[in-house]
């Protein structure tokens, strides 16, 4: 039986922190700036302000770098290099799976430094078990993506993976392959990526930071009960999307921004 969560954007603690403060956004597993794709500016016309992308150790620009083993590591590497940008705190963060445990990890060590929280499809323990946290169905296709040389196969594989309808996304899969030909992801970076998510576990309780939850009903990947049961233990905001899957802002980036918008400003 799943759990009731909180519905709706409107559920939850009272929302606070400057609203136009800068929106710093994280990927996951093997993924970089760009795969969010037009969703910045979707998010940028929504709530106004700047939006950033930053890149984890190991993908994207900094492809070069080791991945760290440890969510927390990655939090701390990804809080350097927004000061180098010279953004102030509090920020707005959102994180997609993976990098939703860092925005977790970030509200947890410097709730200081952080306005409010948008988790998307994220898992961890002690809410979801290693079963809904990776899908069982999928172990085979995650480990041909993972082995696969040919580029072009293992994003088409990915995109397949984290998309309920990659048919209508298709034009995406050649900017996939162009971004992987740039910044390649070593397998080994990919190793310990999804080491560090596979042994991440949040706080029993919630930080003091306003978190809203979203989820893709129609995820392939991880289990959508482990982003309910999450905003039900903390008692925070959560909504689905039907017919999302796991890359949320693919396949849903308008709800998102409109969900992210309505739980900002309500009406």
């Amino acid at each position: 039986r799943r759990p009731r969560a909180p519905r709706g954007p409107r559920a939850g603690a009272l929302v606070r922190g400057p609203a136009l403060s800068a929106w710093v956004l994280l990927r996951g597993w093997s993924r970089e700036a760009p795969h969010w794709g037009e969703f910045p500016t979707q998010l940028r016309a929504a709530v106004g302000g700047e939006v950033v992308a930053l890149d984890l150790p190991g993908n994207g620009a900094a492809h070069r770098l080791p991945s760290p083993t440890r969510v927390r590591e990655a939090m701390e590497a990804a809080r350097c290099a927004l000061a180098a940008r010279g953004i102030a705190a509090p920020v707005n963060l959102l994180g997609l799976s993976m990098g939703a445990m860092v925005c977790i990890e970030w509200a947890h060590r410097h709730p200081g430094e952080v306005a409010r929280c948008v988790l998307l499809n994220t898992s961890a323990r002690p809410h979801a078990a290693l079963r809904e946290r990776l899908k069982p169905s999928t172990y085979l296709r995650v480990a041909g993506a993972l082995l696969a040389r040919d580029v072009h196969v293992r994003e088409h594989a990915i995109l397949g993976l984290t998309s309920a309808q990659p048919a209508q996304h298709a034009r995406v899969l050649g900017d996939w392959v162009a971004y992987a030909g740039q910044f390649p992801v070593s397998r080994r970076n990919a190793l310990r990526q999804l080491l560090a998510a596979a042994r991440y576990a949040a706080p029993r309780q919630r930080p003091e930071v306003p978190f809203l939850v979203l989820a893709g009903a129609a995820d392939r990947l991880v289990d959508p009960v482990c982003s309910e049961r999450l905003a039900m233990h903390w008692n925070v905001p959560f909504a689905s999307k039907p017919g999302a899957g796991h890359d949320l802002t693919l396949d849903a980036g308008m709800w998102v921004a409109r969900q992210v918008a309505s739980w900002i400003r309500p009406t």
